[in-house]
């Protein structure tokens, strides 16, 4: 039993709707036209009933290439009353990288929109349906059977029902699997630690083809609460909506939140969190939350865990600088050293975790076995934990730099040039050394309002006072945001690049 509901069951949807039919389900904040739950079932029905033509059963798998709007989570809960396996499609890679996506997943049709036509037809020779009218040869119409039913297929809590791909900043994206058992239970531990009101509003601006985008969706569907949907992120069209639909809950990556806040943001009496997710959130920013009144929580989540691992309260993040706070309701997580010892309070080694919200495994079965050990998912990220279970993560293990024989750990350079006045935020990667094997870089980002690019010399003599000589680093690029990925982590290889482009040598330095 997870989340309070028996196994097998309906599609969430399903069961909200015969408790709440008329309760308001989605807004949509382009149209302002809102549904509630019945409509919305009904809507998920003749969408299902169209949809089954071309993908049927419990082993079927849809591609969904969409931005994110109300259409992306009719077609979802649709496939999830199928009972299908739902293949989220990221809008913004190439055709050369979605064709491999969609061949690794073995995609039985792909839904599409105006915009991802073209590239839908470039990636497959799957049936292609759109939300939108089509305008190519080969892509048809996903036109709802209006009045029609489709019978909710039972649904088992281990079942696969989501293939989401990891960003892939370290190696080839994987294809993790996760159950409907994982997003009720990740749902249920998120709710223990933000809460749930009735009339919560929980905005979702971010891809829907990310987990950060798809588990509000989810999340309020299970609670009977309300999701305001806003096609993209703008700083200023965002703040209107959060003031105007009364919201009262965000999922943001960190940048977006920089961006409302430079926009002259004042958050509403409403809302009662901004959960910041995909990236670590700064000191700086949060000092700035703190000055205006924003709710910040910075959450540590990850594909495999259907979102969040842990979450730090407001208080929490000002009290004990950088920490993520404490593990969700029954997840649990160990730090283990290179042997897989298991380490104690404050010592630094890889986070493994474990709980109901973990993945079963990987797509390929070979990553799997790699992944899970004696306590669990291995996550490849370097941290530890205090004497009170808060959690801080530092880097990826993969990231580590070794130099001259000593280990180098990007997160501590990064936390020590954070430090500094001028320097808004920072990435530090491992470049090749003929002498070292690899010296330690960074690139670094001005605070907003410092003139002039930022002079080594002072980075290099903040960092003596709290690095040691082999930490201090090497290579100093000055940029004006760190390269990110989609779901907002930091592109390493870009950063990489960027600084062996335009990277100033201060080796000899000092």
């Amino acid at each position: 039993m997870t989340g309070g509901l028996e196994w097998p069951t309906r599609d969430l949807l399903s069961h909200r709707t015969s408790t709440t039919p008329d309760a308001t389900a989605l807004v949509d904040a382009e149209t302002d036209r809102s549904r509630t739950y019945d409509e919305f079932d009904r809507r998920v029905d003749a969408v299902a009933a169209r949809l089954e033509t071309v993908a049927s059963g419990p082993d079927d798998r849809l591609g969904v290439l969409m931005g994110t709007r109300v259409a992306f989570a009719e077609v979802y809960f649709a496939a999830m009353r199928l009972g299908l396996t739902v293949v989220p499609l990221n809008v913004r890679e190439t055709a050369a990288e979605l064709a491999s996506k969609a061949d690794r997943t073995a995609v039985d049709a792909i839904v599409c929109e105006s915009a991802t036509e073209e590239l839908a037809l470039e990636i497959t020779d799957a049936p292609i349906r759109s939300v939108d009218d089509p305008e190519r040869d080969g892509v048809d119409p996903l036109e709802p059977i209006e009045w029609a039913s489709a019978t909710p297929v039972a649904l088992e809590r281990d079942d696969t029902h989501l293939l989401m791909f990891t960003s892939g900043t370290s190696g080839e994206p994987k294809a993790v699997r996760l159950t409907v058992g994982n997003l009720v239970a990740s749902a249920t531990a998120s709710a223990f630690r933000l809460g749930v009101l009735p009339a919560d509003r929980w905005l979702c601006c971010l891809p829907m083809y990310h987990m950060g985008g798809l588990a509000p969706i989810v999340r309020s569907t299970l609670y009977g609460t309300t999701a305001v949907i806003q096609r993209e992120f703008d700083p200023r069209d965002t703040a209107r909506v959060v003031d105007e639909y009364d919201i009262t809950g965000v999922s943001l990556v960190p940048t977006m939140c920089k961006r409302l806040l430079e926009a002259g943001w004042e958050p509403p009496e409403s809302l009662r969190f901004v959960l910041l997710g995909g990236a670590p959130a700064s000191r700086e920013l949060l000092e700035r939350c703190r000055e205006r009144g924003v709710p910040a929580h910075p959450t540590y989540g990850m594909t495999e865990t259907a979102s969040q691992i842990a979450t730090a309260t407001p208080a929490e993040t000002a009290a004990h600088e950088g920490t993520v706070g404490r593990p969700l309701a029954g997840t649990d997580v160990t730090v283990v050293d290179e042997d897989g010892t298991v380490l104690g309070p404050s010592e630094q080694g890889e986070l493994v975790v474990s709980g109901p919200t973990v993945t079963p495994g990987y797509l390929d079965a070979d990553e799997t076995a790699a992944a899970f050990g004696d306590h669990g998912l291995h996550t490849g990220d370097v941290g530890y934990r205090d004497e009170d279970g808060r959690l801080w993560v530092l880097n990826r293990r993969s990231d580590r730099i070794v130099t001259g024989g000593e280990n180098v750990d990007p997160g501590e350079v990064v936390a020590a040039l954070r430090t500094h006045p001028a320097v808004d935020d920072a990435a530090v990667v491992g470049l090749s050394d003929p002498e070292w094997g690899e010296r330690v870089a960074a690139l670094v980002v001005p605070e907003s309002g410092t003139p002039g690019s930022l002079e080594p010399a002072s980075l290099l003599a903040h960092c003596d006072e709290r690095l040691a000589g082999f930490k201090r680093p090497k290579t100093i690029g000055v940029a004006d945001a760190l390269p990110r990925t989609a779901s907002g982590t930091v592109d390493r290889e870009a950063v990489r690049e960027r600084l062996r482009a335009d990277g100033t040598d201060v080796s000899d330095s000092g």
